[in-house]
């Protein structure tokens, strides 16, 4: 009997690993520092006192991030992605020479500059039309999902690092 279970667990360790998707370090994530702590259930962060609200956070004046946005996933779980496109991040400049940032048209995070349209729970990008995305990679080339950060929740304060 054991010998069976072994066999079957064998069998199924390859079907689990293909099944994760695993992309390739994104060269654009930036060398930033980031590790933060908020109260998202005070009047501060209002916008996080609810599921499905999120708040753009500022990032260290010196870092390459252009700052965080957190979204509450559920009452116990928030998410972080940096708010730099993550397969064009300079893409687009303004009169002052700062790129693009992400903004949030929730349930998405959209790249105004190009067009992109991603998932806010996931983080994936959502393609309909791949023709009306400037820029967007070719046939073989890696698109990236947005940049996310860890996030651990005590039920009080929340903590962003990565």
């Amino acid at each position: 009997m054991k010998r069976i279970g072994i066999i079957f667990l064998l069998a199924l360790v390859p079907m689990v690993w293909q099944g994760c998707e695993h992309y390739p370090q994104n060269p654009n994530r930036p060398q930033a520092y980031i590790n933060f702590t908020i109260y998202p259930n005070t009047m501060e962060h209002q916008a996080l006192n609810t599921i499905s609200g999120w708040e753009y956070l500022t990032s260290d004046p010196n870092s390459d991030s252009r700052g965080i946005i957190v979204y509450r996933m559920s009452e116990t779980e928030f998410l972080a992605y940096d708010r730099i496109p993550p397969n064009f991040p300079d893409a687009c400049t303004d009169s002052h020479g700062n790129t693009t940032r992400l903004v949030v048209d929730s349930p998405f995070v959209v790249d105004q500059c190009n067009n992109a349209y991603y998932n806010i729970l996931n983080g994936q990008i959502i393609v309909a039309e791949p023709d009306m995305i400037p820029n967007f990679p070719t046939e073989g080339e890696t698109v990236f999902p947005l940049i996310q950060y860890s996030t651990v929740y005590d039920g009080n304060k929340l903590t962003v690092t990565n």
